[in-house]
């Protein structure tokens, strides 16, 4: 368990406050995350890395000259919201633009694609590059939906080193992706992980039992196996990623052997020495070996293996210098003269401060008024059923998505009291506030959907039936387009079609906007049950897909809850005679489903 913490809810800052504190002259603390000090190079490509706090040292503590430029750093196995990974991307660039690395899961790719498509609509050069080295997560013909665990240090390696010697945007991204398409992990736990705060691990293994294909966010494994000695489980590690030996490759790999928190290092070492065995004999050399904890989850017992299949070029900057505080390499180092001033990640944040202080008309605050007590009805519909929606997370993730949702809508409640610049201010500003305080996949996709429905709106004085249902089409366009799913991916946007849909035909069908609101809420609510008979084939529970059959989908679920708390509360009228409660007591329970063989 994590022993030493104050207020849980404070875990993360006070980390990163000690990490800089801890590492003076060498790491700078800005709102989200941590920036290197002094400043790279003017006009040097930046690496922006990031993901959910609790796997230290990534990723602050790869921050630094050769590695990455910056890290978003989230809450525990949360990720960052796009709010924090614009502003550590704002404090980084230097002038040469932004690339952004991470693990492939579903939360991170909203919240930095939404970062970078609000970026890249500022004027800033900003690509992405997805790591999916974890050979566990998907077959090898879908590679691409692979998740990224310690292979994450390969591509923020590789990445970050070619910035440091000059290298363009361009190439950066190139050589990055390259690391990615070379990169093979494997991981194996033993038990589980505790949460700050928390009284019991997120998983269990059973006795003398091992996890093999775990995650790094307390996912367990996708089957248990018998404990096995250092030399058999070299080869369990070893074999699978041989079998996927790039093509082309030499005969030159780095070899990382990573501990995720509570394997010590003598018991690394002894691994070690075994998979060395195993890749002499497959005729492999290894270069530059890293063997420690570099990719962590907490107090996770647990080890992987990871393999970077090396060229010259690839090899020139894994053997590169660096000095991040958890990843040196010595040789000289490049100065950083002609460094950016810093810092800059303040500005635009108080330029928009400035801009939604403008007063709007009074037909537009009566709207922000009306936004705002919707808003407050959400929350407290799913703030009464924010256990139920924990439970249902619990069946294939991390049980976290109810108190998620409370936290967002807390922050866009807290984000809407002012309604003198009108609703599309409040609704963007209540978008970004839920983003940055929830995290996570949901997080992402209800932060974006607000800053849509915001944008949508615009400052029209005029909020018809007709344009409430196109800007409804928008946000669930854009939220399709951000989080790439697909109707039938078991995700929230089975819930959203349905309602946008049904909404929009009602409307066209001149229908009332509350009896349209009411049908759309219904249909969500259908969908959201019939969820429950899909396998997920996106985000974390894809991997231990049989678990969630005959369960609805939790993102669904909550969407349902929020749709039917606003036709309700439509219903009563702007005057809000309805009283608290009333939004969710009228919505019918939608339940886990069970089968006989869950319960077994």
């Amino acid at each position: 368990m994590t022993r030493i913490h104050n207020d849980p809810d404070r875990f993360v800052d006070e980390a990163l406050e000690g990490l800089v504190l801890a590492h003076p002259g060498r790491l700078r603390r800005v709102d989200g995350g941590v920036v290197r000090h002094p400043a790279a190079a003017r006009g040097h490509a930046a690496v922006v890395i990031g993901g959910g706090s609790g796997h230290y040292p990534a990723f602050a503590g790869l921050v630094g000259p050769g590695v990455a430029t910056a890290a978003v750093c989230g809450n525990i196995f949360t990720s960052p919201s796009s709010a924090a990974a614009m502003r550590v991307a704002r404090a980084a660039e230097t002038g040469g633009g932004v690339l952004f690395s991470y693990g492939n899961y579903a939360g991170d790719v909203l919240h930095f694609g939404e970062a970078e498509r609000r970026l890249r609509a500022e004027g800033m050069d900003v690509r992405t590059v997805l790591v999916t080295d974890d050979v566990a997560s998907a077959p090898v013909d879908q590679a691409q939906k692979r998740r990224g665990i310690a292979g994450d240090l390969c591509v923020f390696r590789i990445a970050g080193a070619a910035a440091e010697r000059g290298d363009d945007l361009d190439e950066v991204e190139r050589l990055a992706r390259k690391a990615n398409d070379r990169t093979r992990s494997l991981g194996v736990g033993f038990a589980g992980c505790t949460l700050p705060g928390a009284d019991s691990e997120l998983f269990t293994v059973p006795d003398g039992m091992m996890s093999v294909g775990l995650g790094i966010h307390g996912e367990p494994g996708i089957r248990d196996v018998p404990l096995q000695s250092a030399s058999r489980l070299a080869r369990t590690l070893v074999e699978p990623l041989l079998a996927e030996r790039p093509a082309g490759a030499g005969a030159r790999v780095c070899a990382i052997v990573n501990g995720l928190g509570a394997v010590k290092y003598e018991e690394l070492f002894v691994l070690f020495r075994d998979i060395a065995g195993e890749l002499s004999a497959a005729g492999l050399e290894i270069v530059a070996p890293v063997c420690g904890e570099l990719v962590t989850s907490l107090d996770m017992a647990g080890v992987s293996l990871t393999l970077l299949w090396l060229d010259d070029e690839l090899e020139q900057l894994w053997t590169a210098p660096a000095d991040a505080p958890a990843f040196v390499r010595r040789g000289p180092l490049r100065e950083s003269a002609g460094a950016a001033p810093e810092p800059r990640d303040e500005e635009p944040a108080a330029v928009a401060d400035a801009a939604s202080a403008v007063p709007a008309s009074e037909r537009s605050q009566r709207h922000a008024r009306e936004a705002a007590r919707l808003i407050r009805v959400a929350h407290d519909a799913v703030a009464e059923r924010a256990g139920e929606l924990g439970d249902l997370d619990a069946v294939a993730g991390d049980g976290d998505h109810g108190t998620g949702m409370v936290r967002g809508l807390h922050a866009a409640l807290a984000a809407s009291a002012d309604t003198a610049a009108g609703a599309a201010a409040l609704l963007v500003r209540a978008g970004d506030a839920w983003s940055d305080e929830a995290g996570g996949t949901s997080g992402a996709l209800w932060g974006a959907a607000l800053v849509a429905l915001g944008e949508g709106l615009g400052d029209a004085d005029e909020a018809s039936p007709p344009h409430l249902a196109h800007i409804v089409d928008l946000a669930v366009r854009r939220l399709a387009a951000l989080g790439g799913a697909e109707p039938g991916d078991k995700t929230m946007l089975d819930a959203m079609l349905p309602f946008g849909e049904t909404l929009r035909q009602a409307v066209d069908r001149a229908t009332a906007l509350d009896r349209a609101l009411d049908e759309a809420a219904a249909a969500a609510e259908h969908a959201a049950s019939a969820t429950a008979a899909l396998r997920p084939r996106r985000g974390r529970s894809r991997p231990l897909a049989e678990r969630s059959v005959g369960h609805p989908d939790p993102g669904a679920v909550s969407f349902a809850i929020i749709a039917r708390a606003v036709a309700d509360a439509a219903a009563s009228g702007p005057s809000g005679a309805a009283t608290e409660g009333t939004s969710s007591a009228s919505a019918p329970k939608i339940a886990p489903t069970v089968t006989h063989e869950e319960e077994e």
